[in-house]
């Protein structure tokens, strides 16, 4: 897809409407007796109807053919794809990273792709997430998903995506991120071998901190996330298959016609793209490394004020300008639990072994912190200006333990069994006054 083919809607949560065909929109009227051009009305709900009015996500939308006219599910079998933490492993406190999966040689989409790293919490109790690595090399042509557990956010490593949804078309590249609705019907084509993150979302919907003593302005800005505009496949009926994530298992049904019909459609339940270079960091230019929460983009927030479901992070380019202070990352354990990836460049508190393509783990009150390497460096450098470019990483934190999975922990795969040796420099120099 060419960038000049491609209009969006901007704003986070905004109400939106659009249409592929003029007058397609009713006025005055949601569901009006005799839609224009023939279509049919159907309301995609993403919370519950008496939600408060600030919190209610909903859009409209007419299409060709409503979602009813499919075929019935059967079972459809994912080896390495898993849910909530009944299918996690039973594993000892200690820090975790995997080297970068490479891509299969062998066909994979985006769906057969998917490798689950670790789950936490229940889908059917709307509580807690899943770390997922998605490996394509092949796009979905014929094929749509959708995801009735949860939504996903979906962080790209390597090769651009184009994403097309029912409400219209997201072009995704490496330093930018999509993020697609629970029951939101969608397929990705890929532009040769492709690899990223998935956050799979069980809990409220993912949403912009506050910003409280930052003020107006700062972190992600609603204006720069991207709602497509509509557009529908028109072709000749044929063949379509739906993929559906429903109770931790997926299912298949083929239906005669794309389910990418939709011509008009309004409201605030949309999918969205966000390039992490709009992020507005904010840092300490006085002394000491602040708290990471500052670098959060998007958060899923739980009963417990503060305690998030899930926060989404990220680390980008920015200047580091605080004196008489060790810059990287303290040394910490964390009541949350923190999964990492690395989309480009070097992590400065991991600068050789954490690499584009990897991830690590560290569970609630996991110490972690820099290498020996990093340590050392930052012991004693210079304490001048200086930035911080060419790197992007990322963290999906989470109140609740993160299991790792059966792929996660298998002998032979990209788990790094040494990675706690990263820490085995740091000598005890303590010296008597």
């Amino acid at each position: 897809m060419s960038d000049d083919a491609l209009q969006y809607l901007a704003g986070f949560g905004n109400q939106h409407q659009s249409e592929a065909v003029a007058g397609s929109l009713p006025r005055g009227q949601n569901s009006p007796q005799r839609v224009a051009h023939g279509l049919y009305a159907e309301l995609l709900s993403g919370s519950a109807f008496t939600a408060p009015r600030a919190d209610n996500q909903r859009s409209w939308l007419y299409r060709r053919q409503p979602s009813v006219v499919v075929g019935g599910y059967a079972p459809l079998a994912h080896e390495f794809l898993k849910t909530g933490a009944a299918e996690g492993q039973v594993v000892p406190p200690d820090p975790l990273r995997w080297a970068p999966t490479p891509v299969p040689a062998a066909d994979c989409d985006f769906v057969s792709g998917l490798r689950t790293l670790c789950v936490n919490g229940d889908p059917d109790a709307q509580v807690g997430m899943a770390a997922h690595l998605y490996l394509a090399n092949r796009s979905m042509e014929r094929t749509a998903f959708v995801n009735a557990d949860g939504e996903l956010l979906i962080v790209p490593q390597q090769g651009r995506l184009c994403i097309t949804t029912e409400l219209g078309r997201l072009d995704v590249r490496p330093a930018e991120i999509a993020l697609i609705p629970r029951g939101l019907v969608f397929k990705v084509a890929v532009d040769g071998p492709s690899r990223g993150y998935v956050c799979e979302n069980y809990g409220a919907a993912l949403r912009l901190p506050e910003l409280g003593p930052i003020g107006s302005n700062g972190l992600a800005n609603a204006r720069d996330f991207l709602a497509p505009v509509a557009w529908f496949e028109d072709e000749e009926p044929g063949d379509y298959e739906i993929v559906k994530k429903f109770g931790g298992r997926l299912w298949r049904a083929r239906q005669a016609h794309s389910p990418f019909n939709v011509v008009a459609w309004h409201g605030n339940l949309t999918p969205y793209k966000y390039d992490t270079a709009h992020f507005m960091t904010v840092g300490s230019i006085s002394f000491d490394h602040p708290d990471p929460s500052i670098f959060t983009v998007l958060t899923s927030p739980s009963d417990t004020p503060g305690w998030a479901n899930v926060d989404f992070v990220i680390f980008p380019p920015r200047w580091m300008v605080a004196e008489h202070s060790f810059r990287p990352p303290w040394y910490h354990r964390n009541v949350m639990s923190e999964f990492m990836g690395l989309v480009l460049g070097q992590y400065d508190a991991k600068p050789e072994g954490f690499k584009p393509g990897g991830a690590s783990l560290h569970n609630a009150f996991v110490p972690h912190g820099p290498d020996t390497e990093a340590f050392a460096k930052a012991s004693a450098a210079a304490l001048t200006p200086h930035k911080l470019d060419h790197t992007l990483a990322f963290m999906f934190e989470t109140r609740y333990r993160l299991l790792p999975t059966a792929f996660a922990m298998q002998a032979g795969g990209a788990l790094e069994t040494t990675y706690a040796d990263c820490w085995n420099g740091l000598a005890d120099n303590f010296t008597t006054p």
